[in-house]
């Protein structure tokens, strides 16, 4: 009998005890996910203006200006115009060139969130887009 008692006691050595591997794993969790907000912070940085290359030529008759003014409102060839008379005239535009591009001009002061209306707008289109800044700035 002792013989027998002395097996059993051997078996249950012989399993492994992964309570200290769960331990390290969620302390390594932890670390990793305090850490890597900390490591995608994102740069300071001061864009250049007026750098790039000569674009490809266009026809004129392929290109729509759509300018975005300072105080915040829209202007599509020359004519000054809301959001969604924008997109119409773009939709209608587009529909008779398929080879349509926007040039997108904004203020440098402008708010970004009107130009990514637009950028928006001409993506769900499907409309190639151009934005521009001045070329003779330093």
């Amino acid at each position: 009998m002792r013989r027998f008692s002395q097996r059993n006691s051997l078996v249950t050595l012989s399993d492994i005890n992964i309570t200290p591997l769960l331990d390290l794993a969620f302390v390594l969790l932890i670390i990793f996910v305090i850490t890597t907000p900390l490591l995608e912070k994102g740069l300071d940085l001061q864009l250049p203006k007026g750098v790039g290359q000569e674009d490809k030529k266009l026809e004129k008759k392929n290109i729509r200006v759509v300018e975005v003014t300072l105080s915040g409102n829209f202007v599509y060839d020359h004519r000054p115009m809301k959001l969604e008379q924008v997109t119409q005239k773009l939709e209608q535009d587009f529909h008779g060139n398929p080879n349509l591009v926007v040039d997108i001009r904004a203020d440098e002061n402008s708010k970004y969130k009107l130009v990514a209306q637009i950028i928006d707008v001409c993506r769900k289109l499907g409309i190639g887009i151009s934005l521009r800044s001045d070329p003779r700035a330093p």
